[in-house]
């Protein structure tokens, strides 16, 4: 589970899972693209890059994932400055809950461009160069509530698994040009999107977990790198579950 000489770029990599997953990538030997809105937050994660391994190259850069044409630019600029594109990680993503009833327009709209709308922005850009190159790998963040369903998350269920559609249908697209295209589901994570949660909600979702604790973005971001690697090279179209064995 090397990356040296190789690049990967992570989108939401100002925090959270994203960071986790960048940091991962750079310790690994890969150079990273960092891709989000928070520049402060994303020069964070340089910099935690940067202290993961001697030598280790980030780049930040400010885009705004629910715009195919800042997603282009951003993969246009990762190119030019790596050469190739070898990873691309769609982790960019929101929650937002409410029960179908009191479920607002806007909010499906928003959910669906940035968990879903986002994917294949990304996806369409980064499949130009890797199809140039013949070879890449491409991971979204998808969760399993996209496989289970939840109640008042619907909007935000069925944004992760259009994702799990997504990835079975470019692994077929695009397995011919030996680019592999995964999932990771994660379960309950602790980042900050997280901690907003009712405390009975989480100690309910932690009881569920065969492993009786909530992961970590470091589990997550072992899985996607994983992924990547020459280690799960004939391995394309699945979605991997990091959820402490909630879905058995």
């Amino acid at each position: 589970m090397k990356f040296d000489g190789k690049s990967a770029l992570i989108t939401g990599a100002s925090r959270g899972i994203g960071r986790a997953i960048a940091v991962e990538f750079a310790k690994r030997g890969a150079d990273v693209a960092l891709v989000g809105r928070d520049m402060a937050a994303l020069e964070e994660t340089a910099g935690l890059c940067a202290d993961s391994r001697p030598g280790a190259v980030a780049h930040v850069f400010r885009g705004d994932v629910t715009d195919q044409a800042s997603v282009e630019e951003v993969v246009a600029e990762t190119v030019k400055r790596f050469g190739r594109i070898d990873c691309a990680i769609a982790n960019a993503g929101q929650s937002i809950d409410s029960l179908l009833l009191r479920l607002k327009a806007e909010t499906i709209d928003q959910l669906l461009n940035v968990n879903l709308k986002s994917a294949f922005y990304l996806c369409g850009a980064v499949a130009k160069p890797m199809m140039k190159q013949r070879s890449g790998s491409i991971v979204l963040v998808t969760s399993i509530v996209g496989m289970m369903g939840n109640a008042g998350q619907a909007a935000y269920a069925a944004s992760k698994a259009g994702l799990i559609g997504l990835c079975k249908s470019l692994a077929k697209e695009l397995g011919s040009r030996n680019i592999r295209v995964n999932a990771v589901a994660p379960g309950l994570i602790e980042t900050a999107m997280t901690e907003k949660m009712p405390e009975g909600a989480r100690e309910f979702l932690v009881k569920q977990a065969a492993l009786g604790r909530a992961g970590r973005p470091e589990d997550v971001s072992g899985a996607v790198a994983f992924l990547c690697s020459d280690a799960a090279g004939y391995i394309t179209g699945q979605t991997l579950v990091v959820d402490g064995g909630v879905l058995m």
